[in-house]
């Protein structure tokens, strides 16, 4: 597959290895331009492009940016992409400041498909990134960490699904977008290296009347790390 990757983060980074390392032709992105990643590019084998380039990608564009970055990027191009876009990121108030539809009842990924104009699917928010980076294992062994996706679109989900299994972590299906509040931050789900049937446990035990309280308890102990 061809696919964009907006975001040289830890997340970002991370899966760009992962996926070049599988044979996909990546291409990976900032705001600073190209020239700013040239040791990302080297280290994962990706090729470092304009983001105007990797949200041209024609298969899957994966962004893995602060919400508050969001609004800054090519809309024009992603609105009328064609590909899979699966945002991996996480609202926290204290970096991205207040966001009223998000605090008036939408997930933080219904937030990113209105603002860029076109569906997503929420994946890979729900792990941090050591665990990402080091503790992808084959399919089948005992106690391997599970992910969830969620989306609207189930042939795109199932993309979504089968991607993360060929890095090496089970996936589940995570119910609909307005549904990923269960594994957004703060939620029982929410980076807990958990095994498939833990995560299932996991995304149950969510309590939507709790979001708001999950959301500032994480926010504030995501504060001294953003």
């Amino acid at each position: 597959m061809e696919i964009g990757i907006i975001g040289p983060g830890n997340i970002g980074s991370t899966l760009a290895g992962y996926l070049t390392a599988l044979g996909h032709q990546v291409m990976i992105a900032n705001s600073r331009g190209p020239k700013s990643l040239g040791e990302i590019a080297a280290k994962t084998g990706a090729t470092a492009v304009t983001t105007e380039a990797a949200a041209g990608a024609e298969d899957l564009i994966i962004i893995a940016i602060p919400n508050k970055a969001i609004v800054n990027l090519p809309k024009e191009l992603l609105s009328a992409s064609k590909a899979t876009i699966v945002d991996a990121g996480n609202y926290y108030p204290s970096r991205d400041g207040q966001i009223a539809d998000i605090q008036g009842g939408l997930t933080d990924s219904e937030w990113v498909a209105k603002v860029i104009g076109h569906p997503v699917i929420k994946a890979f928010n729900n792990i941090v990134a050591p665990s990402l980076a080091s503790k992808a294992i084959p399919a089948g062994s005992p106690n391997r960490i599970a992910l969830s996706v969620a989306g609207d679109d189930q042939q795109q989900k199932q993309t979504v699904i089968d991607l993360v299994d060929e890095i090496g972590f089970d996936a589940i299906d995570g119910g609909t977008l307005s549904e990923s509040w269960r594994q957004q931050p703060g939620a029982p789900a929410y980076c807990q290296d958990l095994d498939r049937e833990s995560l299932k446990s996991a995304l149950q035990r969510a309590d939507i009347t709790q979001r708001d309280d999950n959301r500032a308890k994480a926010d504030e102990m995501a504060r001294p790390y953003l």
